[in-house]
């Protein structure tokens, strides 16, 4: 591999963290857009394909948590070889990573085109959406591919350390989706007015560019694919390593939205309002902690390459940093959001209640922000450290242990507001959990390399 690594293993931890994170940043973003665009297209064409459309995003999601999870375990993985200075390795973990994700996209096509209208009825959509929703879906699971592998090769070029590439090509898929969305999906000029099925194209034809463009970057400029055919005993070795990490971390991903699901369940109780103000106050979180977000996926690169050169400190130092980085900025927003949440919720909602809900929601819940992000970002550290289950159960008791009942009891004791102090005080713990956990596991591996320097 020529001169294509970004090395992590060396230099200040807090500078290079930033080099990560800003572009990271920047694909986050991205990913936000691709979804707001195609929202506001789909909502220009009636109530019912903004409603399919509204109804795909939890299906998606879980899938995407999947492709996620064989994401990070490739980023472990590819990481920790190069950090070792095993490319050859690397080169092969990278090819077998993109042929373990395009066999999870057959499997997902094709469990996904014969499950349609059982799952999405399921999920209530009545007869007239889910035709709506059969029109999308069926071209979405057809092309799944352009979905997984472009996710895989961007991990695998974040796991050298460039972190700028994959957000570049995040923006040229979003700049692409943004030019055809209106195109196919009214039929402008030549193009044919194909509604939802235009949508779902337009998403295709981007991600499809994506995928070549990752392919081009991985093969010519960063020369980590091989087409020399690894034996069974390699390959499954390889496929077995990215499942064990990213099983448990997609299996994770997928507690959030479960979790979120029952408290939103529990405010549909209080009526349409509370649940609308949730809504607002969730997606407000969401900018604010991108930044934090972005420096967790950072993270996942810097942790696989010092992994793999044994330099646990550098590890360690990293993650203080990033966990008194994201104190402060959760500080910052939460005084922020106290003193602005009302006049914030106004540009979502013209509802009164609404808007009272949801500054309520921002004068509470974001002074834990910082605790989250410190969670996001440990678990990210546990999981590149080959320790998945550790972040698994993290995130098992969180949800299931600390959020739900939490946000049980504060209904019970103090309605809407005590279930978003519940909310809050399940963000504070899981950061402290976490925390604790991730220097118990890294003072083990500390000893573990200093233990083998003096057997050396």
């Amino acid at each position: 591999m020529s001169a294509t690594k970004y090395n992590l293993t060396q230099g200040k931890e807090g500078p290079i963290l930033v080099r990560l994170t800003l572009p990271m940043m920047l694909g986050i973003i991205s990913m936000v857009a691709f979804n707001l665009i195609d929202t506001y297209y789909v909502g220009k064409l009636g109530k019912d394909e903004l409603a399919a459309l509204s109804y795909t995003f939890p299906v998606i999601m879980v899938i995407f948590s999947l492709v996620q999870g064989i994401g990070i375990g490739a980023t472990a993985l590819i990481s920790k070889s190069i950090g070792a200075g095993n490319l050859e390795k690397a080169r092969r973990e990278t090819s077998d990573s993109l042929m373990l994700g395009l066999i999870l996209a057959f499997t997902l096509s094709s469990i996904g085109l014969f499950t349609i209208e059982p799952v999405f009825t399921f999920l209530g959509a009545g007869p007239d959406v889910l035709l709506h929703i059969t029109d999308y879906m069926q071209i979405w699971f057809i092309t799944v591919i352009v979905l997984v592998v472009p996710f895989v090769g961007n991990s695998a070029i974040r796991a050298t350390g460039d972190a700028k590439t994959p957000a570049y090509i995040m923006l040229f898929a979003v700049a692409v989706n943004a030019a055809l969305d209106p195109l196919l999906i009214f039929g402008i000029g030549p193009f044919p007015e194909l509604g939802l099925k235009g949508a779902a194209l337009a998403t295709s034809i981007s991600r499809a560019l994506t995928l070549v463009l990752s392919l081009y970057i991985l093969y010519v400029k960063k020369s980590l694919i091989t087409f020399h055919l690894p034996s069974f005993t390699v390959l499954k070795g390889c496929w077995a390593s990215i499942i064990r990490i990213g099983l448990p971390s997609g299996v994770a991903r997928m507690l959030t939205p479960i979790a979120m699901g029952k408290v939103t369940a529990i405010l549909s109780s209080y009526g349409a309002f509370a649940v609308a103000a949730f809504g607002v106050g969730s997606r407000i979180e969401f900018l604010t902690m991108s930044v934090l977000f972005a420096l967790a996926a950072s993270l996942g690169p810097f942790t696989g390459q010092n992994f793999g050169a044994q330099r646990i400190g550098r590890i360690r130092k990293a993650v203080d940093i990033s966990a008194a980085f994201a104190v402060v900025w959760g500080l910052v927003m939460a005084v922020l959001l106290y003193f602005l949440g009302e006049k914030v919720a106004n540009i979502f909602s013209e509802s009164e209640d609404v808007v009272t809900y949801s500054a309520l929601y921002l004068s509470i819940v974001p002074f834990s922000f910082g605790f989250q992000g410190i969670n996001q970002c440990v678990n990210t550290v546990i999981n590149t450290l080959n320790k998945p289950m550790i972040a698994f159960v993290i995130s098992l008791v969180t949800m299931f242990g600390i959020m739900i009942p939490l946000a049980i009891l504060g209904s019970n004791m103090a309605g809407i507001k005590g279930m978003f102090y519940g909310l809050a005080t399940t963000y504070l713990l899981a950061g402290v959990l976490s925390y604790i956990a991730n220097r118990w596991l890294l003072a083990r591996l500390l000893r573990a390399t200093k233990s083998q320097e003096i057997v050396k």
